[in-house]
């Protein structure tokens, strides 16, 4: 029967499962994320590459370019979030990454493999949490393991220690119905998160969530990272939120989405909310909305 096992080539982990399939306990947390990319050349540690990248729809109405010729490369272990209008791309661009969606030109690549279809290797996180209201909070997490066909125990046991790293210890027992809207969508990171996966990639997934539960969130997230060596596409409307997590931001433009241009966030790591005040935190989050506004996106009444 397969095991868990750390799916990214370029950890210097070891193997999350040993022979007789049990997952191993995690070792210390990073101290430190990767540096950072200026722009989407490509360097020779790229994790994912995006070459010549678009997609069209056509309907009823002819053919509408939804997103224009991307390029761009992600190294191994960054949080890079995508940030822009709606109707930009930003969700399209996340379907072809993950194979959900075929691209109508151009090529991906993730751990030096090209997507062709479905990434059975990568975790998901969509802005609905998408459980099974009959199912558990710890039952709808081994799922993933049951469809998988992983070791059962295994994933039990992995379940267990994803749901206390996001606080949720003694809601393993409770069904969906129980749970805040903040606590389920944590139970479905943990969902994502199960088969260790080397990319995780989330769409508008604090998109719903009052204010607090967003901002906590957020940080439950940031630990997860430094727990855990892999690499995250977060798909966002926030700037603020952008800008807090990430090493790089993808500033997209108006439908067809392309990429205006990447911002490097040279804030230290860990992040705590505090950080949100500091001047430095502010010039990102200025040159971004400054952006926007050069793009005719954010506009103000006296202008």
């Amino acid at each position: 029967m397969p095991v868990f096992k750390n799916a990214s080539p370029r950890s210097a982990a070891p193997d999350a499962a040993g022979r007789g399939g049990r997952l191993r306990q995690e070792g210390p947390p990073l101290s430190a994320r990767p540096a950072s990319l200026g722009d989407s050349r490509r360097t020779d540690d790229s994790f994912i590459s995006l070459r010549g990248l678009s997609k069209s729809f056509t309907g009823r109405r002819g053919t509408l370019l939804a997103l224009a010729p991307v390029d761009l490369d992600v190294r191994d272990g960054e949080f890079v979030s995508i940030v822009g209008p709606s109707g930009c791309g930003k969700s399209t661009l996340m379907m072809l990454l993950s194979g959900l969606m075929p691209a109508t030109a151009g090529t991906i690549r993730v751990g030096g493999k090209p997507v062709k279809g479905p990434n059975a290797d990568i975790g998901i996180v969509f802005q609905q949490d998408v459980l099974l209201e009959w199912r558990t909070a710890i039952e709808n997490i081994v799922l993933q393991a049951e469809i998988r066909g992983l070791n059962k125990a295994a994933a039990v046991e992995e379940a267990q220690r994803l749901l206390a790293m996001v606080g949720l210890a003694a809601f393993a027992g409770a069904y969906p119905h129980e749970l805040s809207g903040g606590m389920r969508q944590r139970v479905s990171i943990c969902r994502a998160l199960l088969h260790r996966p080397s990319l995780l990639v989330m769409d508008e997934p604090f998109g719903a969530l009052d204010a607090l539960t967003r901002d906590q969130l957020q940080v439950d997230l940031l630990r997860l990272c430094a727990e855990r060596r892999m690499t995250v596409i977060f798909v966002t409307h926030s700037i603020i939120e952008a800008v807090f997590l990430s090493d790089r931001v993808v500033v997209m433009s108006p439908r067809p989405g392309r990429i205006e241009t990447i911002l490097p966030i040279d804030l230290p790591r860990p992040r705590r909310l505090a950080m949100r005040d500091t001047p430095a935190f502010m010039h990102h989050n200025h040159a971004v909305t400054d952006l926007f506004k050069s793009l005719g996106v954010l506009r103000e009444e006296d202008e």
